[in-house]
Order: C-alpha cells, then sequence, then structure tokens
C-alpha cells in the first residue's frame, strides 16, 4: 500500500477450506455517484431470477409514476425513502441472492465522500469488492478513494467494472485505457487480485451472460466471476483464535447428561479446531485439551472460520466471556498499547489526544484513551497531513490507544477479526469509528 498504509506485509500462510464453506460470497459495490452501483445489483438479481413477481411489478409502477421509460432495477435496492427520492445510495442496502453454485450477501454502498463510514462499514466483512466506473468519465476521485478504503479494509478480490460500455458504442479502446489508468493506481495499492469486466448494467451485457455486443472482451461475465472467485485461502487458516462468547451451563435440565455440561461457545474467528487438540486459555496460560465440538445441529468433527461452535475442554479452567483459546505455541499478541488507522463515524464530536472512549474488540470490552494522532490521511491524494490535531467524521488517521485491560491481537492484515474493532462513545453508547490494528505492545 503506498505509504505504507497500513504497513501489512507479515501475511500467514493459508491451508485448505473445507468445500462447505465456500457456499457464501460477501461482495460490496462502490464506486462514483452515478455509475450504476444500484442498477448493477438490480440487474444481478433480476437476472439470476432472484426477486418476487410483486417486487417487480412494485418496481415496475414506481418507475412509470416517475416517468422513466424502462423499469428501474436500481429501485430494488434503493429502500429508503429519501433514497428513491433523490435517486442515490444514501444507507449501506444489503441483499441476499443466491444460485446454484454459491449465496451471495451484497453491500450496496453510497458514493458520495460523505458517506465514507458507510462504505467502511459495507466492506469491512467483504471476501471482493466491485468498484464501478462510469465508461464515459473514467477513473474519477471517488473511484480512487473506494479503491484505497478496499485495500485499507484488506478486501482480498478487487473486480473493476466499467459500466455503461452502451453509451460509448462498446468501444474497446475506451475500456482499455480505464483499464491502463486503473492498473498504474493500483500499483501504489496493496492490491492482491484485481479483475476488469465491460459492462452494460441498464442493458445486461456481460452482467450475468456473456455480451454480443463486445466480442473483443476475452474474459468471464461478473456473476460468472463471482461465482468462481476462489476465497478459500484469503480466510487464516492456521493461526486458531476462538473468542469466548457465552459460558454454557445447562443447570436445570433434567437430562442426567447434561448435568455436568460446561460449553464455551464462540465464533471461530481464525484456524481449525479439533476434538484432542491441545489449546491455550488467554488470559491466565493455562493448557488443555478439546473433548468434544457442539455445533448448532449437534456434534461436528472440526471447525474453523466463520463457524459459531460449543468447545467442551478436559480442565475445568475459570472462562469468561472475552477470554480467548487459541495453540499454545502460537498465541497472538497479548496487548493494551495499540497502534491503529481509524474511520471516524460521528459528526458530534472529533477525535482528539486524550479522547476517552470504549473498545470492542471480538468479545472483551474496555476502556480506551487515545494517546495520540500520528497523522490524518487524505484517502484521494494519500498524503498524510502530520500536522492534524483531530480527526472529523468520515476521516481516516493513525492513532495509539492505551487499553485498561489487555487485548488477544493480531496485525489486521492477518486476521480481520483479531485484527479489528470499534470504538464506542461513554456517553451515548454510539458506535464513533471502526479500527484496524498495525501494531501493538
Amino acid at each position: 500500500m503506498a505509504g505504507n498504509e497500513p504497513a501489512q506485509t507479515n501475511r500467514p500462510a493459508r491451508a485448505h477450506e473445507p468445500a462447505k464453506s465456500m457456499d457464501l460470497l460477501r461482495f460490496a459495490t462502490a464506486g462514483s455517484v452515478d455509475d450504476g452501483k444500484s442498477t448493477l445489483i438490480g440487474r444481478l438479481l433480476f437476472d439470476s431470477k432472484s426477486i418476487f413477481e410483486d417486487q417487480l411489478e412494485s418496481v415496475e409502477k414506481t418507475s412509470v409514476d416517475r416517468g422513466e421509460e424502462y423499469t428501474n432495477l436500481a429501485l430494488l435496492t434503493d429502500g429508503l425513502r429519501a433514497e428513491r427520492e433523490q435517486g442515490i445510495t444514501i444507507d449501506v442496502a444489503y441483499r441476499y441472492f443466491a444460485t446454484p453454485r454459491r449465496k451471495f450477501i451484497i453491500a450496496d454502498t453510497p458514493g458520495h465522500i460523505q458517506y465514507t463510514r458507510n462504505m467502511v462499514t459495507g466492506a469491512s466483512t467483504a471476501d471482493l469488492a466491485i468498484i464501478l466506473v462510469d465508461a464515459r468519465k473514467g477513473i474519477l476521485e471517488q473511484s480512487r478513494r473506494h479503491a484505497f478504503l478496499a485495500t485499507l479494509l484488506q478486501v482480498p478480490h478487487l473486480v473493476v467494472a466499467v459500466n455503461k460500455m452502451d453509451l460509448v458504442d462498446y468501444d474497446r479502446n475506451v475500456y482499455e485505457s480505464i483499464v491502463d489508468e486503473f492498473t498504474a493506481f493500483a500499483s501504489k495499492l496493496d492490491v492482491t487480485d484485481l479483475t476488469f469486466v465491460p459492462i452494460s448494467a441498464l442493458h445486461g451485457d456481460n452482467v450475468v451472460e456473456r455480451s454480443v455486443n463486445m466480442p473483443w472482451y476475452e474474459g468471464t461475465s461478473l456473476l460468472h466471476h463471482l461465482e468462481h472467485v476462489h476465497i478459500a485461502s484469503d480466510r487464516n487458516l492456521i493461526d486458531v483464535r476462538f473468542p469466548v462468547q457465552y459460558v454454557i451451563r445447562p443447570h436445570a435440565s433434567t437430562d442426567p447428561e447434561l448435568h455436568d455440561y460446561r460449553g464455551y461457545a464462540g465464533q471461530v474467528a481464525g484456524g481449525v479446531l479439533k476434538p484432542g487438540d491441545e489449546v491455550v486459555h488467554l488470559p491466565s496460560g493455562l493448557t488443555t485439551t478439546i473433548t468434544h465440538i457442539d455445533g448448532p445441529r449437534g456434534p461436528v468433527d472440526q471447525a474453523f472460520a466463520p463457524m459459531s461452535v460449543t468447545l467442551r475442554l478436559a480442565d475445568d479452567i475459570d472462562i469468561s466471556r472475552g477470554d480467548m483459546i487459541a495453540r499454545p505455541n502460537n498465541r497472538p499478541e497479548v496487548a493494551q498499547d495499540l497502534d491503529a488507522m481509524v474511520c471516524w463515524m460521528t459528526p458530534d464530536r472529533p477525535l482528539s489526544p486524550r479522547s476517552k472512549l470504549i473498545v470492542k474488540h471480538t468479545t472483551r470490552t474496555a476502556k480506551a484513551l487515545v494517546k495520540e494522532l500520528h497523522y490524518r490521511l487524505d484517502v484521494n491524494t494519500l498524503h498524510r497531513d502530520e500536522q492534524a490535531t483531530e480527526l472529523g467524521l468520515n476521516e481516516i488517521g493513525r492513532i495509539s490507544l492505551r487499553v485498561t485491560q489487555p487485548l488477544f491481537v493480531d496485525d489486521y492484515g492477518r486476521n480481520r477479526y483479531t485484527g479489528g474493532f470499534i470504538l464506542v462513545d461513554e456517553a451515548t453508547n454510539n458506535t464513533v469509528a471502526a479500527g484496524m490494528i498495525t501494531g501493538a505492545s
């Protein structure tokens, strides 16, 4: 990433993930205003037959009422009344659809700069980001900004969809000039997988089916790419991380087998867990062995991210919410001093040194103090303003935090779950920032 923002080069080795975890792909759309993000998602939903007849009828009626000459598929995702009235995307709209090969969760994120926080929210859990570029306008400031945010959030796969090719007569030279310009910009970022697709979301060219209007394009359709992009190796299956969310003790059970049941429930954040594995409990440092792993439908032979399971252990250790289970020889860092990139998300107050906040990291909550603001980052130019004294709404910067109790963390580039956190205002209990850990001590 340009300017080492954030410096994340220590990537772990990956293991092969069981096939059933590949059933779901989370992806976010981003780009400049009016590049056609909502229309593209509407086209994906429509052409993959993932909408109901009454939904289509409602969209057709609304399109007619607005005097539009065609069915505006963008209305399928612009769910807020303000969005429909203004014709823009304001909030993050989540939509779901499926094909025989894979299930999808889409986060349709806004293009306006004042909604940067929404883009961060939508992309934070994405496996892939689609950045739309208007073929007539080329690469704009918002295109660069969203590409940078996607790489800052360590989204593993990036797709640049050059939209509205129908408005440039499907000109190959227009497409290739955009590819060249974006490739040059991406060379400054930490992009691991970059794909380009020329499309027309309005007419469906190269969205679900290959377009006859662009025979010069030799790649696959966008949906085909989404169905086949390999995400198994993106998840960290080496570093075992299991934040404990809840201790299960069914004391009132009349079943004798459950009388002494003690399980530790949570979502696997990394690695693979199996019965018989030796594990360590943090913060105590005591080691024990997994005896059973219980899933929602009964015992399972192994658990891996992002499965939610209950672990049963051989020894009776004092374990509570916020604790971590890991491998004895592969532990997260235990830290109270953190360096992190943060996106400030509230207009109510700025972030400044000496700010007191609540940090929520995995299942642990603690008080935190902002020790230092190192710089504010201009996401359009990648310039670092080291004279900055505060961060305002939608601004991103690098800070140092002091936390009142130890957190069990990894660098964000190694594990997005144990490397990410949110900051909460003590007085209002509102989320005010999202952070990505870049160092700990």
